[in-house]
C-alpha cells in the first residue's frame, strides 16, 4: 500500500462523522484505489491501516500506566509522564520525527479532525483511547508552528471519583482544612476551585460534590467528562466540537443557559475558560446558591483578575464583573503542589467587597500557615445560613 494510498485514504476518512469501523475502512480504500485492488488486497490493507489509523502506539503503555495524567512528545526522544508526582522522562524513544507525526495524523483523524499544513494544530478528544479505556484529550502542533519538531501533548480524563475523606486519607487535604469545606458545601456557599494545570482542581471539586445532599440536583457542564461525584441525582451535560466541516458546535456556554431550564438546585461549570463565566455569574444571582467551578489561578488573589479577563469576552466589563461576583461566589479553594510535587488544598480564601467596589481574595486557611483574616468572615457567612 503506498504512502500517498494512505494519505488519500485518512483524507477520506477524516471526513466521516462515525466511527471508523472495519467497513468503512474498506470502502474507502476501494474507493481511493480506483476499484483496481482484489478483496485479498483489501484485507491485508485494512489489517495495515487499522494500525495506522487506531490506538496510541509505544505511548499505549504510558497512557494506561495507573495514576498518568499527561503524556506529552515533545521530540522524538523526549516523552514526557506526569502520573502524579511531576513531570519527568521516560526512556520511550520514537524512531524518528516522521513516526510522531504520524501518530499526531492517527489521532487527529480518530478524533474527527485534520492535521496537515493548512490545518497545522489540532484540539479533540478521543474517547476510549487504546487500552486506557478512558477520554484522552489531544493536542498538537506541527512545523513549522513548532520548529523544532511535531508537539503531542495528551491529557488523560479519568473521572474524578474519590470523596473528601479519600483525599483527606491521602494528605491531599489536611483535617482541619476538610471541617471548612464540609461548611462550605452544607451552607450552600458558591466556590471556585482554582489552581494550575494538573493541579488537581476537578479532583478536588467532584469531592466536594460527592459532599452535597441527596436531595439536591446538580446539573454539571464541562468541556470533556471528567466529573464523577458519588451523589445521586447528578446530570452531567459535555460540549461538543465542530466536526471537520466546522459546523455542529456545542459550546459550555451553550449549555450553562441549558442547565438553567434544568431544575437544578446546584449548577456546576467543570473549567470556566470563556465567555460562560458570565451566564454562570448571572445564575448563581438568581436563586441557584451553592453553584461552583475551576478556573486557572496562580493564586487565590489572582481569581478576580482572572475573571476580569474571562468576561471580558463574555463583554461584561470590569464593574459589573466586579458586582455579579461579589453577589455570587463566596469561597475560593486553591489547589497546587507541595515540594514533593503532590497535589494538595493549598488555601482556602473568602472573596469580599471592598470600599473602591472591588472584590478581594482574603486568606482564611493556609496549609503552611493556618488560620488567616479571613477565618472569621467564612464563620460569619455559614453563620449567617444557619450552619
Amino acid at each position: 500500500m503506498s504512502a500517498s494510498l494512505i494519505e488519500r485514504v485518512r483524507e477520506r476518512l477524516a471526513t466521516e462523522s462515525g466511527p471508523l469501523l472495519p467497513t468503512v475502512v474498506a470502502e474507502a480504500i476501494r474507493a481511493e484505489s480506483g476499484g483496481l485492488l482484489g478483496e485479498s488486497d483489501v484485507l491485508s490493507n485494512l489489517r495495515l491501516l487499522q494500525t495506522e489509523l487506531t490506538g496510541a502506539g509505544i505511548l499505549d503503555p504510558l497512557l494506561r500506566a495507573e495514576g498518568t495524567t499527561d503524556v506529552l512528545v515533545a521530540a522524538p526522544d523526549a516523552v514526557w509522564v506526569d502520573d502524579g508526582h511531576g513531570l519527568r522522562r521516560t526512556a520511550v524513544r520514537f524512531d524518528d520525527e516522521a513516526a510522531v507525526r504520524r501518530l499526531a495524523q492517527r489521532l487527529a483523524l480518530a478524533a474527527g479532525r485534520r492535521l496537515d499544513e493548512a490545518q497545522p494544530w489540532v484540539d479533540g478528544q478521543l474517547p476510549g483511547l487504546g487500552a486506557c479505556g478512558f477520554t484522552v484529550r489531544l493536542h498538537a502542533v506541527l512545523p513549522p508552528i513548532a520548529p523544532a519538531g511535531t508537539c503531542l501533548s495528551l491529557r488523560v480524563l479519568r473521572p474524578a471519583t474519590q470523596d473528601l475523606a479519600a483525599l483527606t486519607r491521602a494528605g491531599a487535604i489536611a483535617p482541619d482544612a476538610v471541617a471548612l469545606v464540609d461548611d462550605v458545601i452544607a451552607a450552600r456557599l458558591a466556590f471556585l476551585v482554582s489552581g494550575g494545570t494538573g493541579a488537581g482542581k476537578t479532583t478536588l471539586l467532584s469531592a466536594a460534590l460527592g459532599a452535597v445532599p441527596a436531595t439536591e440536583r446538580i446539573v454539571c457542564v464541562e468541556d470533556a467528562p471528567e466529573l464523577a461525584p458519588r451523589h445521586p441525582h447528578l446530570v452531567n451535560l459535555v460540549a461538543r466540537y465542530a466536526n471537520v466541516e466546522g459546523v455542529g458546535e456545542v459550546t459550555v456556554r451553550d449549555l450553562v443557559r441549558q442547565a438553567l431550564r434544568m431544575r437544578p438546585d446546584r449548577i456546576v461549570v467543570g473549567e470556566v475558560r470563556g465567555g460562560e463565566v458570565v451566564d454562570l455569574l448571572a445564575a448563581l444571582n438568581t436563586g441557584h446558591d451553592g453553584g461552583a467551578g475551576t478556573v486557572h489561578a496562580n493564586s487565590p488573589a489572582e481569581v478576580p483578575a482572572r475573571l476580569e479577563a474571562l468576561a471580558a469576552v463574555g463583554g461584561l466589563d470590569r464593574a459589573a464583573l466586579h458586582s455579579q461576583l461579589a453577589a455570587a461566589v463566596r469561597v475560593v479553594l486553591h489547589v497546587g503542589r507541595d515540594g514533593a510535587g503532590s497535589r494538595r488544598l493549598e488555601e482556602i480564601a473568602v472573596l469580599r467587597r471592598g470600599g473602591d467596589g472591588f472584590v478581594a481574595a482574603v486568606t482564611a486557611w493556609h496549609a503552611d500557615r493556618g488560620f488567616g483574616e479571613g477565618a472569621d468572615s467564612l464563620a460569619d457567612l455559614v453563620s449567617a445560613r444557619g450552619s
